[in-house]
């Protein structure tokens, strides 16, 4: 019976070739394309998947009331990871993680910068990052230790065998490689290119125990079949417990299966929005993809059913059942959906680097996996079922002697099937489309927002080697040689926030006010730098001002928390420092071009700071003042690499989501 149906359906198709091939193509696109979304949501969904600890791994956050808000937030104190360890009996250990890591690799005559992180010893218990070389339980458990992936360990050694080599780091302690780490899967969190030792931080002096330093993400692994409800009930407890300042701060763990999604919260509460929000929406564009395919399917099926009456007709006058005639056409149906899923597979995989390239993933098809082949068979199977079940049960409701004389059923109607499933498709084409629309404004009304500075021909240069010690020099030769027309010390780019806080003290301040501040620090210049607009008072200038070491500058939405109507020469305290106002500039775009302006502090040269920013000249091509400004960096931080960063570039990185998600 199958092989007559299959035969039966096989010459249907070839009989009427170019009807198939519409069909069959109209099909196959839109198969495609779902399975490209599916393949997309299937990558978000399976974030951190892999760690065979998942169920039981926790990321520590915080949770306190700013600004009159419950905020949350995944930074937290270095002391953490030891005090949970030590105060919560459902935890099996905890693992600290800085994210910041950018060191100087110096091995023989190469000098590379990389990005890695610093972790406590157990990191790799903890996690499910497989190793190539060496054991997870000691690979970081000396201080020297230092663990590379596959990729980078072939930078630095090149075909030479990698364990026990040194590598000095910084120009100043020296490492021994005591592991190599497989390439870090593509659904993770975590981007790293090595790992040291927690240890090596405590050899700086920068392992403090204060509870308001929250700097570090703290990771915790609870014991099997450990109760996550009475192990944050704990956490609530050791913020008021160990630093009791503020009794309404508290701390709780949050799920590893929720980090890649879920990680949005709305007055403190976890708000259902995230990413997640993406993964529902392309399911839905993904669906609705498929249905106008499907619909399409239908209605060119049934617009032909004139030339299959006269074979429902003889199939009904021999015996033939409606079931049979239905089973019939939709295993047509089925044939040409795998047709189409076949071909939709190969547009898949042509189209896949592109696919790839939009989304910024590395997605890729597991043809041996027998997983993937029982899902596509299935997407195949519902497929050409939901396509031919209306064609399937309209052809076979033809009475025999009207369809053998050409009379088909006639509808009296003005609604009809055919035009219901007309309107769905062009239902669906549309709502599509607004949605697009509304994406794309978004976008625009982002981009187009003003910033408040000029990021034209403005670079940044991190705090490397001698910087610190010979910015003045490298900023005075800058200038002197026309390379650049301003340059400015600072705490961060323009484009970032590293530091904020709260508990600033100031003249009238409401004793329940909590608002927090982004903490910005310059040593003069700033201004004319990057282009910022003052509306009242004056940037830095150390030589005709020398207490401006500890003066402050404000933004407007500053001006407006702190309601002072004569801001100049008040004075704000912070840390027991007090410091003088001396402007207030225009708001500005510190960090999300989607957000509100935040309330911003900038602080005087009594500060500490990371960042040089360069106004390049005019006078001069990109190219030759980039070149000049190497030759200078090189002369006074020779050890390093001209690291330098355009801010229009990293700017427009803020819309990258978007983008990828406004295009697909």
């Amino acid at each position: 019976m199958l092989q007559s149906f299959l035969k039966i359906a096989w010459r249907n198709i070839i009989r009427s070739k170019g009807f198939s091939f519409i069909n069959i193509m109209g099909l196959a696109i839109g198969m495609g394309s779902s399975m490209l979304i599916l393949m997309w949501i299937s990558s978000e969904v399976t974030y951190e998947n892999f760690h065979e600890n998942g169920d039981r791994i926790y990321e520590a956050w915080n949770r306190a009331n700013f600004s009159g808000k419950l905020q949350c937030w995944n930074t937290t104190p270095k002391i953490l990871a030891r005090t949970v360890e030590k105060d919560l009996p459902e935890v099996e250990q905890a693992a600290r993680v800085d994210w910041s890591s950018h060191f100087l690799f110096s091995v023989g005559d190469k000098r590379i910068t990389e990005k890695g992180n610093v972790v406590d010893s157990n990191f790799l218990q903890m996690f499910t990052f497989p190793l190539l070389r060496g054991e997870p339980e000691t690979v970081l458990k000396e201080h020297n230790s230092i663990v590379l992936t596959r990729s980078f360990s072939k930078t630095l050694f090149g075909d030479e065998d990698p364990m026990g080599q040194i590598i000095k780091i910084d120009n100043d302690q020296d490492f021994k490689v005591t592991g190599i780490l497989e390439e870090l899967p593509n659904n993770t969190l975590f981007s790293f290119k090595y790992l040291v030792p927690w240890s090596y931080k405590r050899s700086l002096g920068d392992d403090d125990s204060y509870w308001g330093n929250n700097s570090t993400r703290t990771y915790v692994m609870l014991r099997p079949n450990a109760s996550i409800v009475s192990a944050n009930e704990k956490m609530k407890a050791l913020k008021p417990k160990y630093d009791p300042e503020d009794p309404t701060w508290e701390m709780f763990l949050y799920p590893m299966a929720k980090w890649r999604l879920y990680s949005s919260f709305t007055d403190g509460i976890e708000d259902g929005g995230g990413r997640i929000a993406y993964v529902r929406w392309f399911g839905v564009i993904a669906l609705f993809i498929l249905l106008i395919a499907c619909i399409n399917f239908m209605n060119l099926s049934t617009a032909r059913s004139e030339r299959r009456a006269k074979e429902v007709g003889i199939r009904k006058v021999v015996g033939a059942r409606r079931k049979g005639l239905v089973s019939q056409f939709i295993g047509e149906s089925v044939l040409m959906a795998f047709i189409a899923g076949v071909l939709a597979l190969v547009l898949v995989s042509v189209s896949l680097p592109a696919f790839n390239r939009l989304t910024g993933k590395s997605l890729q098809i597991d043809f041996t996996n027998p997983y993937f082949w029982m899902l596509f068979l299935g997407f195949i199977l519902l497929t050409g079922m939901l396509a031919g079940s209306y064609p399937a049960f309209f052809l076979s409701s033809f009475q025999p002697l009207k369809a053998l004389k050409g009379a088909m059923n006639k509808v009296n109607t003005l609604v009809t099937p055919r035009k219901v499933l007309v309107v769905l498709q062009f239902t669906f084409g549309i709502v599509l489309m607004i949605c697009t629309i509304i994406v794309r404004q978004q976008i625009n009304y982002a981009q187009q927002r003003e910033t408040g500075y000029n990021k034209n021909n403005l670079i940044y240069h991190p705090f490397t080697g001698d910087i610190s010690k010979n910015y003045r020099l490298i900023k005075s030769e800058l200038l002197s040689s026309g390379t650049a027309t301003s340059v400015a010390v600072t705490s961060a780019p323009i484009t970032q926030s590293w530091s904020d806080g709260w508990g600033q003290e100031w003249e009238g301040k409401d004793p329940n006010d909590k608002t927090d501040f982004y903490r910005y620090n310059e040593e003069e210049d700033l201004g004319e730098t990057v282009g910022l607009t003052f509306v009242q008072g004056r940037d830095f200038d150390l030589s005709q001002y020398p207490t401006d070491s500890t003066a402050m500058i404000i933004n407007e939405t500053s001006l407006k928390v702190m309601g002072f109507d004569n801001p100049i020469g008040q004075i704000v305290k912070d840390n027991g420092q007090e410091w003088h106002i001396v402007g207030v500039i225009k708001d500005f775009i510190l960090t999300s071009p989607y957000l509100p302006t935040q309330p911003m502090l900038i602080y005087g040269a009594n500060s500490w700071f990371e960042t040089l920013m360069i106004k390049l000249s005019h006078d001069h091509s990109t190219a030759d003042n980039l070149k000049t400004a190497e030759a200078i960096f090189k002369k006074y931080n020779p050890e390093y690499p001209f690291n330098y960063q355009f801010v229009d570039e990293e700017y427009a990185q803020k819309f990258a989501n978007e983008r990828r998600t406004g295009t697909l």
